[in-house]
């Protein structure tokens, strides 16, 4: 086909914004920032999964040590009770007995309680411990993020910026140039990772670097300045 010279050089400059914006796009994806933030996110999640099962644990504590309070006070007023019922007979030695055993039998389980209160204080001072590492990693973490989201964004727009504006050249390219060589030209760059157009060097093509025949070029350039690598389908400019 032949195509002018002007629209070749608007399409020449097109492939260049083109592979500009790709580098562009690479750059922004593979900015170090955004695996920072993402690792950050994971770890938070991570802690955040740990300090929930230190609340149920934290919660489940502190029910024991209600019960245990609780029974304890029971026990408590159920001593005095008792001990008021001892000093009401006193003159009955047996009545005295047994409610002295049963006076002693409160004051057990009273001192296993102590030692179980004792137990599941410890328990939660180990998990308040626990609690206040974990908060400190989930500040850690978010000054991490912050660090690095800021570091992302003004990197990151630098390039966004720079991407508008190829986008933008490349629509002003693009009205200029005929429908049909704009459509064979995008259909052949989603193809090729953004290289559709390459130009004749001695007799290979200058983007696959696969030789053509000399009979077959002779027909390719008398056919117009523009035709298919007969190699990689890219536009082949023959002048």
């Amino acid at each position: 086909m032949h195509v002018d010279t002007d629209a070749l050089a608007l399409l020449l400059q097109m492939q260049h914004i083109d592979l500009e914006a790709l580098r562009a796009k690479k750059q922004l994806e593979g900015l170090p920032q955004r695996k920072a933030i993402l690792e950050a996110r994971s770890k938070r999640k991570a802690v955040e999964e740990k300090r929930e099962k230190l609340e149920e644990l934290r919660a489940e504590a502190e029910g024991r040590l209600s019960r245990i309070g609780e029974e304890d006070a029971r026990l408590a007023e159920k001593q005095r009770a008792v001990q008021a019922e001892i000093d009401a007979v006193r003159g009955d030695y047996r009545s005295v007995e047994a409610r002295t055993k049963e006076l002693n039998g409160l004051a057990k389980r009273r001192n296993v309680l102590e030692g179980e209160l004792n137990s599941v204080g410890e328990e939660l001072a180990r998990t308040q411990a626990v609690r206040s590492q974990v908060d400190q990693a989930l500040k850690a973490l978010d000054a991490q993020e912050a660090a690095a989201t800021e570091s992302f964004v003004k990197e990151g727009g630098a390039l966004k910026e720079s991407l508008a504006r190829l986008e933008a050249a490349r629509a002003r390219l693009a009205a200029d140039l005929p429908e049909e060589l704009l459509g064979a030209y995008e259909k052949i760059a989603a193809r090729t990772g953004g290289v559709a157009v390459a130009r004749l060097q001695g007799a290979s093509c200058g983007a696959c670097r696969m030789g053509v025949e000399a009979g077959r070029l002779a027909d390719m350039k008398g056919q117009g300045n523009v035709a298919p690598c007969p190699h990689c389908g890219r536009l082949l400019i023959l002048e």
